[in-house]
């Protein structure tokens, strides 16, 4: 009996976080990304904001992480509102944040010169609320300052963007420590299909969900924000028939009945 009622209490406790689950996941607004594939995996339809989502960039450019960073300013783009932007150098393009769609009249810079002072400064600005976003870039992010920095936004309803960037192999070496940020982004530059003349076509980028509360990792090769931080679905890929439309080429040899029409009759062909 006494096992009866603990699993009774258990599945009643568990059935409670779940609609507290439900009922938060239906209270937090999001920003939609405007690509169905990707907003429809996305739990609130969007990105969520309120919270703290994490940005690397694959490969050696993690450096400069210039596809996360206009991947970033692409989101911001789309939204209101000044953007506190936190770095410790004087490397920020902002004509490149420009060409997405985030004006530098929306942007106030925070140089710290320390990448030890960008998350502090962040979370200064995240508890003072009244912000369209603040984004820090940072090449630590640890469990206690991601928590801290997560409860900021959550209180302020601000998004907070990190924009991780190693200089060396020590800092990169610290991509997989625990943290507590909502989601978690990786970025890098796509292949793009050949143009008939230079500078016809969008960049294309390889967006990787990692982590999401709330759903499965996954990728999409997406085309580069627009003058609007707009992203859209590879043309290519759009454009693909379904797969089940999709017919084999036929194997030398190889015997398949032909469908048979309303009224008419079969026969098999190799």
């Amino acid at each position: 009996m006494t096992d009866a009622g603990h699993n009774l209490a258990l599945s009643d406790l568990r059935r409670r976080v779940v609609a507290l689950d439900r009922s938060a996941r239906a209270q937090r607004r999001a920003l939609p990304f405007g690509v169905a594939a990707l907003d429809g995996h996305l739990p609130w339809n969007g990105l969520p904001l309120g919270a703290l989502h994490e940005f690397v960039e694959s490969g050696v450019e993690s450096e400069h992480a210039a596809a996360a960073t206009l991947f970033v300013a692409g989101i911001l783009a789309r939204s209101r509102g000044t953007v506190l932007w936190c770095l410790r150098g004087r490397d920020l393009f902002a004509p490149a944040l420009a060409s997405v769609g985030l004006h530098p009249d929306r942007v106030i810079y925070v140089e710290t010169r320390k990448d030890a002072q960008v998350l502090p400064a962040m979370e200064e600005a995240l508890r003072h609320g009244g912000l369209g976003g603040v984004v820090g870039e940072a090449a630590r992010l640890g469990l206690t300052a991601s928590r801290r920095l997560h409860l900021a936004a959550e209180g302020s309803g601000v998004p907070a963007f990190v924009v991780r960037r190693w200089r060396d192999d020590a800092e990169r070496a610290t991509a997989n420590e625990p943290s507590a940020v909502f989601t978690r982004w990786r970025i890098a530059a796509a292949p793009s299909r050949p143009a008939p003349a230079p500078g016809l076509l969008r960049a294309r980028w390889r967006v990787e969900l990692l982590r999401c509360r709330g759903a499965e990792p996954t990728s999409w090769n997406l085309e580069a924000c627009d003058a609007e931080g707009r992203l859209a679905l590879s043309s290519d890929l759009s454009d693909r028939p379904h797969p089940q439309d999709i017919r084999p080429e036929p194997i030398p040899g190889e015997v398949r009945p032909i469908p048979v029409r309303p009224g008419g009759r079969g026969r098999a062909a190799a």
